[in-house]
């Protein structure tokens, strides 16, 4: 299988930077790094084994620059069939037999500003032919046309290239204006590769940060056919608060690199200031939420025959349900579980919710997938020492079926009836980068299997008798990058026995009223009933910065720039706080006559401020 059949399979990681990695390693600048094939063998192997063992699935040999014109400027014009067939054997080296694609990097030979011509067509054409064919007949599984800012010239060399009958990529490089660096928009510029016989994958890579990388994959996603591969460079300086900020840590990257492949993007990884632990981090993240493991499929409760059993209406499933479903809001505040064994603050600021006329208490499931104290006990405790209830969140990350039937039991054995059903974040984003993820099901699995147990079966169809009666709901993101997928998935999710809706945290009211026309004409469309409670998420801002922070660098979430001018007025921290709370308050007046409840975040576990949101 070609590298052209498996990315359109599912998508593929690629390697990170070459250049940025030599220059770490005491290289000066000035140096011919192609040449290190040749001179530094040892290093060039190191750099590949780093990429490797962080987890890609595709490697480029170190030949970006390796063609006549640009090595003769290095007195090396008659050493590039040498230096190219040296990059490929490094690479084949470390590779071995692990099934890894190995592509030619080719870089342009056109410095910028300059243009293909008659003049000079034939003499590029002649080092197209003569690094291509070294490559080739080296053994490269392909060859990829990276960094380019001039189409002509890049579909001269793909054209040659095609002539080895070998795959091959065509990857353009944007400015922040998302155009080309002679100023062609990369829609049109990308078309135009799309179109042409010659190249089999797309790619967009260097130049940009993630975040504007970002915005170049939604221009282009919906205007080509191809495979894209994107590969920003690690990031960008950003302007926060009259300071100048990189945002370049590998958790950064990899939040944006699963964003990419939600788009539809078929392949990741890094250019410059990226290296291995870029790629590590985000090839962790991007195999866990792609179809490289396949879900265990969960059998339907409706396919199954079996004695009848006393389902449980769902507005009679617990006190929250009954507030859920009358004409009443239903609120709730979320509280995070300690990093301790104490939970002594926990159940303070349990009893001050309840002293309010809170409803429940939500309990994410490892946030930022962090070692805390089991939400499942959090949750039992406060049920048990206060009375009040709980909404707990469980995800798929963590436990295998067995395991989480196993929680999903003893939780309601326990008394908790109020679950938050959600896939969860692979756990390298959190503090323990070597843990693994599970995911034998994703939500909707999940959703099935708690729906079943209400039904009176476990996840093999043995009879369960008496059946649960849980309340199960999930998360939606009304932002969300690609809307209609987010809305099948809601249907999906919905299908497989969902009861209730929270949101991710809404800045912009009129991002959830676009997003609850968008569900009602699914519903219509593909008549289903779609009649559920939704339960609106609301955050209070408590800074500029940090209102800034969510708008620049957060993916799917949206602030309004009417959010942020007000947010900039704040002079002092209390400042700040008054007016996020404000605005809060006014989102939710707004979203009274639309939603059936609130989920209120606590900023830094204040929950003064979100009492205060449902207080008005």
């Amino acid at each position: 299988m070609n590298i052209t059949e498996r990315i359109n399979e599912h998508p593929l990681v690629f390697d990170g930077a070459m250049g940025t990695v030599i220059y770490s390693k005491g290289v000066f600048v000035n140096t011919c790094f192609d040449e290190l094939n040749l001179t530094k063998p040892e290093l060039i192997k190191e750099i590949h084994q780093g990429y490797i063992d962080a987890g890609v699935d595709v490697i480029l040999t170190n030949t970006f620059g390796a063609n006549s014109i640009k090595l003769k400027k290095f007195g090396l014009g008659g050493k590039c069939k040498e230096i190219n067939e040296a990059g490929v054997k490094l690479a084949k080296d470390v590779v071995g037999e692990r099934n890894i694609f190995v592509l030619g990097s080719v870089g342009s030979r056109l410095n910028q500003g300059s243009v293909l011509t008659a003049e000079n067509r034939e003499r590029i054409e002649q080092s197209y032919y003569e690094q291509i064919e070294a490559l080739v007949s080296a053994g490269v599984d392909g060859i990829m046309f990276e960094t380019y800012f001039n189409i002509a010239e890049l579909l001269l060399g793909a054209k040659i290239a095609k002539e080895f009958d070998i795959p091959v990529i065509g990857s353009i490089s944007s400015t922040k204006e998302l155009e080309t660096l002679e100023g062609l928009d990369i829609k049109k510029a990308l078309k135009k590769l799309d179109d042409s016989p010659y190249i089999d994958i797309l790619g967009l890579n260097c130049s940009i940060g993630p975040h504007a990388m970002l915005s170049a994959v939604k221009r282009v996603i919906g205007a080509i056919k191809k495979p894209l591969v994107v590969q920003p460079n690690a990031g960008n300086p950003q302007k926060l608060d009259g300071r100048t900020i990189y945002m370049n840590t590998p958790e950064y990257f990899t939040t944006y690199s699963k964003h990419y492949i939600e788009l539809g993007v078929r392949g990741v990884g890094g250019c410059c200031g990226t290296d291995k632990s870029h790629i590590a981090d985000m090839a962790k993240a991007v195999k866990a939420i792609t179809s490289v493991k396949k879900h265990i499929e969960v059998i339907n409760d409706n396919d199954i025959e079996r004695r009848a059993v006393s389902v449980t209406p769902t507005d009679k499933k617990s006190r929250f349900a009954e507030k859920l479903f009358s004409k009443e809001h239903a609120t709730t505040i979320e509280l995070t579980p300690p990093r301790s064994t104490d939970l002594s603050d926990v159940l303070k600021k349990v009893e001050m919710c309840k002293k309010a006329g809170v409803d429940a208490i939500n309990i994410p499931d490892g946030p930022r997938a962090s070692a805390r104290i089991s939400p499942l006990v959090t949750a039992l405790m406060i049920e048990k020492q206060t009375g009040m209830e709980t909404i707990l969140h469980y995800c798929c990350r963590d436990r295998n079926l067995i395991g989480m039937q196993s929680d999903l039991l003893g939780g309601y054995a326990g008394g908790l009836r109020n679950y938050l059903i959600v896939t969860g974040d692979p756990p390298k984003l959190g503090n323990y980068p070597d843990a693994t993820a599970v995911f034998d099901v994703d939500a909707v699995g999940l959703v099935g299997v708690v729906n079943n147990l209400n039904h009176g079966l476990d996840i093999a169809g043995n009879e369960v008798n008496p059946p649960t009666s849980i309340l199960i709901g999930v998360g939606a993101n009304p932002c969300a990058l690609d809307i209609d997928k987010e809305i099948q998935h809601l249907n999906n999710k919905i299908d497989a026995g969902a009861e209730f809706i929270i949101t991710q945290p809404v800045f912009d009211t009129d991002a959830l009223f676009r997003f609850m026309d968008k569900l009602e004409q699914s519903k219509q469309k593909n008549k289903l009933n779609l009649s559920i409670p939704i339960v609106a998420g609301i955050w209070p801002l408590v800074s500029y910065r940090n209102a800034i922070f969510l708008k620049t660098e957060v993916p799917g979430v949206s602030v309004p720039d009417s959010v942020i001018s007000r947010m900039e007025k704040a002079t002092t921290k209390e400042d700040g706080i008054k007016i996020g709370l404000e605005i809060a308050i006014e989102m939710k007046q707004k979203l009274a006559q639309y939603v059936q409840g609130y989920q209120v975040s606590a900023p830094f576990g204040k929950v003064e401020r979100a009492i205060d949101v449902l207080r008005n």
